[in-house]
């Protein structure tokens, strides 16, 4: 019984051990600090970067010394016969003897060791494996900075999701307490059945409009746990607050510089490609330089009638070398020139790319700015008209009891209310996006 409750214990603690802990709340810093370390893509691009860094350390591999072993056993099933001129043993001019040399088997140990001296292309190739890596590493930034991006939104949308809910609610509520009074004084005979029935309607779509929120509400926050890397059974609490995202008090960028516009991921990578298509260029002309490399081989050889290699009177008989190699390519039927003018005509593509990028990225960020500005002036002009239409709304609650307006006159305070509920709702998420855009287009390194 012991034993069975011990491997129950060691089985439950493993369990534990191998199963992650996935938070329960987070701010929105805290979501885009754990996104930027869990979210799919991320890792994805993070291993990108260990990938340079191994080819990296590849191509310096080619440089360094390379060491070879090798053990050969010959067994003569058939031993090789050579023809000597029989004159050498008694034999008449002209006439050749048969002779067998050497023993039946052979053991040739060797090691050899080359080394690189000279290659242009190892040089360039050197050059390029840093640009290579800095590629992958601005591919990884711009991972993150695209993922940030997507955490702010989809985190401001469920908040966003979650006050709709409330104000629904918050509406439907006030509705049903409408429709009650108004259905008894219709008992009463102080209101029309038009009236009951319009009130009702408004219910009505305010009710399938509710529906329709709290299941779009559960997608949001799947799509911001999906982001996140969090399962999305799993429970999430959002505890940052819409207005502390907003900070109306920074809303507008201080001394804000949009023709700074170096520190653009997109252009970070036009220039290392430029830089990696240039030495692509350098690669293919340092075909033509020869190639110098050194080595050195040692070699043992023990040669037996049987296989006793392993008793301690077996002769080894050493040898060893050292020799230089020099490549110089002469003719290659024109293929170098023409890759090399084709490397050329790569490297002049990237660098229009370039020119093209920056141009697109300082209309975008011209385009981006305004569009924020935009939106912070739509954001305040949107939330004086919701406290507007709340006091209209207040209003002609008030009159209609009191009997100075209809119900037709109610309903339309009504629905301008909810029109400017959900405006307010969408200026807020649009002064979120064009703000996390403009910030992800100009990329300032943090304070």
């Amino acid at each position: 019984m012991k034993i069975k409750k011990l491997a129950f214990c060691i089985i439950f603690i493993g369990i534990i051990g191998n199963s992650q802990n996935f938070p329960n709340s987070l701010t929105l810093d805290q979501a885009i600090e754990y996104g930027l370390s869990n979210n799919f893509s991320v890792k994805n691009a993070n291993r990108e970067i260990e990938k340079a860094q191994k080819d990296r350390w590849n191509t310096i591999a080619i440089g360094l010394p390379q060491i070879y072993a090798e053990v050969n056993y010959q067994n003569f099933l058939e031993m090789p016969v050579s023809l000597v001129p029989a004159e050498f043993f008694g034999g008449k001019p002209g006439e050749f003897a048969e002779i067998s040399f050497g023993t039946k088997q052979r053991v040739i140990g060797s090691v050899r060791m080359d080394q690189l001296i000279f290659d242009g292309s190892y040089i360039v190739g050197l050059e390029a494996s840093k640009i290579f890596l800095k590629i992958s590493e601005n591919i990884y930034e711009k991972t993150k900075l695209e993922t940030k991006k997507i955490i702010v939104k989809n985190y401001a949308a469920a908040l966003l999701a979650e006050e709709n809910i409330k104000l629904l609610n918050k509406n439907k509520e006030r509705l049903e307490e409408n429709v009650s009074e108004i259905h008894q004084l219709f008992k009463n005979g102080f209101e029309e059945e038009e009236s009951v029935e319009q009130i009702q309607l408004t219910l009505a779509n305010i009710n399938t409009q509710l529906k329709y929120a709290v299941n779009l509400s559960k997608i949001i926050h799947e799509m911001l746990k999906f982001n996140l890397g969090i399962p999305v059974e799993q429970e999430l609490i959002l505890s940052s607050q819409i207005s502390e995202i907003i900070d109306e008090s920074n809303l507008i960028f201080g001394n804000l510089n949009i023709s700074t516009i170096s520190n653009n991921i997109d252009i970070k990578i036009a220039e290392n490609n430029l830089l990696s298509e240039s030495l692509l260029y350098k690669y293919e002309k340092s075909k033509f330089l020869p190639s110098i490399k050194a080595f050195i081989n040692g070699a043992y050889t023990g040669n037996n009638e049987n296989f006793d290699f392993t008793k301690n009177n077996q002769k080894w008989f050493g040898s060893s070398l050292f020799g230089l190699s020099l490549d110089i390519p002469l003719f290659s039927s024109f293929s170098k020139k023409v890759n090399s003018q084709k490397a050329k005509i790569n490297m002049q593509q990237a660098e229009t790319k370039l020119n093209e990028t920056q141009y697109r990225i300082r209309m975008e960020i011209e385009t981006a700015v305004n569009e924020y500005q935009l939106a912070v002036e739509n954001y305040f002009t949107e939330k004086e008209n919701l406290g507007l239409a709340e006091r209209i709304e207040d209003k002609n609650q008030v009159k209609y009891f009191e009997g100075i307006v209809g119900s037709f006159e109610l309903r339309q305070a009504q629905l301008q209310l909810y029109s400017s509920q959900s405006k307010y709702l969408s200026s807020i998420q649009n002064l979120i996006e064009r703000k996390i855009t403009l910030e992800t287009l100009i990329n300032l390194p943090n304070p």
